[in-house]
């Protein structure tokens, strides 16, 4: 049940926050700067408002999901943390002398309570919404991107997975007391998950046996990490690879598997707009999407600024349209794009190469002539008729007993003539220079906020931590903006 109404929490410890905290603390800025009702107000519809125990209040929760992003900590290491950590404690509302949620609450409350809920777009319209009232977002440019998020598995089957972290927990446990390697229970011999899962159970139960060992601060770490993937991969009852991940490409011999998240950018580095996709979508699918979110949320757009991939046909059209300067160069081959709705195949930027509707990547290219002087020349895509064979979407594809599956695409339209000459301007060479921006917020997003790889697996997961992440960047980058204009 929800409380439907909000106790004053009095302490008469409530001082030891100021003399502990300091205004300049992270935490303290972002929980004095925001007001987080509006978590209560969107997940109203998940609790029952006079019926059961009083549950915990859900911007607190979320809270909780929140410094969990931040700092990078497991469920169990996340609590005992917020158990000791004034800081943390005063971000939630909690009295210093209050006892803190089991770890078990966060996980059903991820699973139960946020499902069904577009948080990010949520949270980025609330940073943006709060970056406007506070002056730090005047410009009218948007740059644009997409960056990967490896899976979890790193395209390892699960049992792969659990190997690799029991042997990094072993490793951990052995420089502690090395004789404890005889009473650990012997490893399968055979590539089973439900063998491996056992197997980590049983270990775990053993070292925990050993409080010596156990309760060092290496060893604990890797203990409620290996228990939270255990619980993972026992809720999500499926014993593949990650469900929902999928093979992209950041060159043409460089994948990834994973999921990608396509950015919109302001020239002050807020983002203004975020959509989650798996990782073989392709960037420019998204643009429009981006803008429209980026204008929902208050930001007027007057120039967009992208890679090729933003070059399209639609896009220019769109953007035309729209009276907006787009600063993309155009690309021979994407300024088609495809042909029709039945025969999509996607051009991969970084690959240089196109990828047909099953995933497949072209690994032959040729450039064909026309026979007429007046039509435009083609590039001609090949695709390994082995899998072609055997794909589940021949049929309409891949004609039957073919030795060769190609696909083509004319390499230049007329209608593109404007924005060629637009190519040459000083605006739009202007323009261009900003694109590293977004470039740089990819790189924090990975190197500061772990967006590099997952820590869940599902479209779900990836959409949470992609929002508590974009959330935590926006706002540190609102603060240092307001810091900046107060000097």
């Amino acid at each position: 049940m929800l409380s439907s109404q909000q106790s004053l929490s009095l302490s008469p410890y409530m001082a030891l926050y100021d003399a502990i905290v300091p205004k300049t603390h992270f935490l303290r800025q972002m929980k004095d700067m925001i007001d987080f009702s509006f978590i209560e107000e969107e997940l109203q519809d998940k609790y029952c408002l006079d019926n059961g125990r009083i549950a915990e209040p859900p911007v607190r929760m979320f809270k909780y999901v929140l410094l969990k992003q931040i700092y990078d900590l497991s469920d169990l290491d996340l609590v005992e943390r917020a158990a000791v950590d004034m800081s943390f404690k005063y971000f939630l509302d909690l009295t210093p002398e209050a006892s803190v949620i089991h770890s078990s609450s966060l996980t059903k409350f991820r699973r139960l309570r946020l499902h069904d809920k577009d948080l990010m777009a949520l949270l980025v319209q609330k940073t943006v919404e709060l970056a406007i009232e506070n002056n730090v977002l005047t410009s009218k440019t948007v740059i644009v991107d997409a960056t990967h998020t490896s899976s979890r598995f790193h395209s390892k089957r699960p049992v792969a997975y659990l190997k690799e972290k029991s042997k990094s927990l072993r490793k951990a446990v052995y420089q502690q007391e090395e004789a404890i390697k005889d009473r650990l229970p012997a490893q399968p011999s055979e590539n089973d998950l439900e063998e491996e899962v056992t197997y980590t159970k049983q270990l775990l139960e053993t070292i925990e046996k050993e409080p010596r060992v156990s309760q060092t601060p290496a060893v604990k770490e890797q203990i409620n990490r290996m228990r939270e993937i255990v619980d993972d991969i026992d809720e999500e009852k499926s014993y593949s690879e990650d469900p929902e991940a999928r093979t992209g490409y950041k060159a043409q011999d460089q994948s990834f598997f994973g999921y990608k998240t396509h950015l919109a950018l302001s020239d002050e580095r807020i983002i203004t707009a975020a959509v989650v996709t798996t990782g073989e979508k392709n960037d420019s699918n998204y643009l429009m999407d981006l803008i429209e979110e980026t204008k929902q949320n208050g930001m007027e757009v007057d120039a967009v600024v992208g890679d090729k991939a933003y070059s399209g046909k639609k896009i220019i059209q769109y953007a035309e349209a729209n009276d907006i300067q787009l600063a993309a160069k155009l690309h021979p081959v994407i300024s088609y794009g495809r042909r029709a709705d039945d025969d999509y195949f996607e051009f991969n930027k970084d690959a240089d190469m196109y990828v047909c509707p099953a995933g497949h990547l072209a690994y032959r290219k040729k450039l064909e002539k026309r026979y007429s002087t007046t039509q435009n020349p083609q590039m001609k895509y090949f695709f390994d008729v082995k899998k072609c064979k055997v794909c589940p979407l021949r049929e309409g594809c891949y004609k039957e007993g073919a030795d060769t599956k190609s696909y083509s695409v004319t390499i230049k339209s007329d209608q593109h003539l404007e924005q060629e000459a637009f190519q040459e301007t000083e605006t739009f060479k202007h323009l261009s220079k900003k694109r590293y921006k977004v470039e740089a917020k990819n790189a924090e997003l990975k190197q500061r906020h772990g967006y590099g790889q997952a820590s869940s697996s599902g479209l779900f997961g990836m959409k949470i931590e992609g929002a508590a992440s974009l959330f935590t960047a926006n706002i540190k980058r609102i603060i240092k903006l307001m810091n900046e204009k107060e000097q």
